[in-house]
């Protein structure tokens, strides 16, 4: 029901609000000076489009910072944000459970929607946090979700914005040299941060960590490692009392020296597991926002994957 009223108002106001913000002169959200507008839904996806387009035009974060975006509903005054940008990127469905809502009230010949996790297969997550990537399991004791965090992953994050490059060259052909050369120097970086994984990971003994929810299926799934997760894919689903008697037999029985909780989300479980089982934590950022004091201290995608794999290095050795 409270999707459905949510659709409906977006359905009554977007038009309205939508023909205000095209027909003030004040607000001019399409191109300045040949400049692309573009708008991005969350942090990761804010960075690489900006990375993509470079000086070429202007990138504005959908998702303000510090903002949980799995609990996020747009607004009507968002959806005509989004109507009078030319380019529009959000990372996939199963993140973003509301663009299905809004492309009926988009005109794509104008505003280019962009889904940057387009063409990878996501994988199945189970409550408990596992992914699998078979479907076609007979688990009838999970439930299972499509999996979106794949921007933990750097390989998959190189993925995403290769087709963010490659849809925007695709709108604007002439810039497409220079999208591509932005690309390749952001990719760069990315590539040297999978090399950092690779040699962290990849004689480690112990290969398992344990998170406040399950949002770096795709982390471990690319360096060999298992993740054991209190939560499931959202942060805010509560784990059932068998499922947390089960993880403080694995936390005792695997001697694991930390439970990772997150700066933006309720950690309290994850406290509370700590504490029962004497185990010290430690921050693990999924990158789902930044704060705004971290963007203005200059952290970045990269910097923070970076203090990621310090983290893990605690558990994983």
């Amino acid at each position: 029901m409270k999707k459905y009223l949510i659709g409906l108002g977006m359905l009554l106001s977007v038009a309205f609000l939508s023909a205000c913000a095209n027909g003030n002169s004040d607000n001019q959200a399409k191109t300045e000076n040949g400049k692309i507008e573009a708008i991005a839904t969350f942090y990761p996806m804010y960075e690489f489009t900006k990375e993509v387009i470079g000086d070429e035009g202007n990138v504005s974060l959908l998702i303000s910072a510090g903002t949980e975006p799995h609990d996020y509903e747009p607004s009507a005054k968002d959806i005509a944000k989004i109507s009078d940008a030319d380019v529009f990127v959000y990372n996939s469905e199963e993140m973003e459970t509301w663009v299905d809502q809004i492309e009926e009230n988009i005109d794509e010949k104008k505003t280019t929607l962009i889904e940057a996790s387009d063409g990878i297969d996501l994988l199945t997550a189970t409550s408990d946090g596992h992914d699998e990537e078979d479907e076609d399991h007979e688990d009838h004791d999970h439930s299972h979700d499509k999996d979106p965090h794949v921007w933990t992953d750097p390989v998959m994050a190189i993925t995403e914005v290769n087709e963010i490059k490659a849809e925007l060259s695709e709108k604007y052909p002439a810039k497409k040299a220079q999208f591509e050369k932005n690309a390749a120097a952001y990719i760069k970086k990315l590539t040297a941060l999978d090399q950092e994984y690779q040699a962290a990971f990849s004689t480690a003994k112990n290969k398992t960590f344990v998170v406040q929810h399950a949002a770096f299926g795709y982390l471990a799934h690319q360096y060999g490692l298992t993740q054991e997760s209190i939560s499931g894919i959202s942060p805010d689903q509560e784990p059932s009392a068998s499922r947390l008697a089960e993880l403080k037999h694995f936390v005792e029985e695997h001697g694991t020296k930390v439970i990772y909780f997150e700066e933006n989300a309720n950690s309290k479980v994850a406290e509370t597991l700590a504490k029962e089982t004497g185990v010290k934590m430690s921050v693990l950022n999924p990158l789902e926002s930044l704060t705004q004091k971290q963007m203005d201290d200059g952290e970045t995608y990269i910097s923070v994957m970076q203090q990621n794999l310090k983290a893990l290095k605690e558990s994983i050795h």
